[in-house]
């Protein structure tokens, strides 16, 4: 059987990866922080689909906890087939605010160990001559929201980037992008949603299903729902200019 390991698996878009990458029939590694929550997630996993399910707790933020899960994609005895990079958070500090300890954090989840991550597993995959890194990034890279903005640009070129130097080798690597998904993202990270319209939310299992079909296609980039496809289109196009005015105007709409 196929095996996928996930970060930030026990929860959002990370816990819809690991559904459905089991009913697919895919063994699963999964990484989070919270032991006890891993536990539970992999028993329901293992009950409801029958597939092999290891847990591995992590704190991303840290170096050394990276490396055990870097050491783990790299175990040439139990190769990892699939790669979801999605551990992240999100957070209300202004990039203005005097603690920088938030955007530190951030940098260290979605991106230090987005890279470190993506690495080992590319290269252990490219061995094998078959594999795929997929990498949640976000609609939000298209904007300029604080450090959350910048952090997901980051992960979402970075993958772009991995994308180009496996071409030819059997392994891909897909950036996710979505955009408003029905999660407890926002109510974990403070972020008042009330006032964002219902037609731009999309559930959590199309964001993934489609995303898991982009990236069995090869696509660099997923971008779920043609309205995710025309934002990225249009924001893509508009002067920067526009681009932050808008931005201020989402921003507004969250306060």
């Amino acid at each position: 059987m196929p095996t996928a390991l996930v970060t930030g698996a026990t929860a959002g878009i990370g816990a819809e990866f690991a559904r459905q990458l089991a009913a697919r029939g895919d063994d699963l590694v999964l990484v989070a922080r919270d032991f006890e929550r891993l536990e539970a997630s992999a028993a329901d996993l293992r009950a409801r689909y029958g597939v092999a399910v290891e847990v591995l707790d992590a704190d991303l933020a840290d170096r050394a906890q990276v490396a055990r899960v870097a050491e783990r994609l790299a175990d040439p005895g139990r190769p990892i087939d699939v790669l979801v990079n999605n551990a992240g958070f999100g957070d209300p500090t202004r990039l203005l605010d005097a603690d920088t300890t938030p955007h530190e954090r951030a940098l260290d989840v979605m991106a230090t160990a987005v890279v470190v991550l993506g690495n080992t597993a590319a290269r252990a995959m490219v061995s094998h001559g078959r594999g795929q890194v997929i990498t949640v990034a976000s609609l939000s890279a298209w904007i300029t929201q604080g450090s959350y903005s910048a952090v997901k640009a980051f992960a979402k070129v970075y993958s772009e980037g991995l994308s180009n130097e496996l071409h030819g080798t059997g392994v891909t690597a897909t950036a996710l992008c979505p955009g408003w998904v029905r999660t407890e993202f926002h109510q974990r990270a403070d972020i008042d949603a009330s006032r964002i319209p219902a037609l731009v939310w999309v559930s959590a299992e199309r964001c993934v299903r489609e995303c898991l079909a982009h990236a069995d296609a090869g696509a660099a980039i997923s971008l779920p729902t043609k309205r995710w496809k025309v934002a990225a289109f249009v924001l893509q196009h508009l002067p920067r200019t526009a681009v932050r005015a808008i931005t201020r105007q989402v921003d507004r709409a969250r306060t």
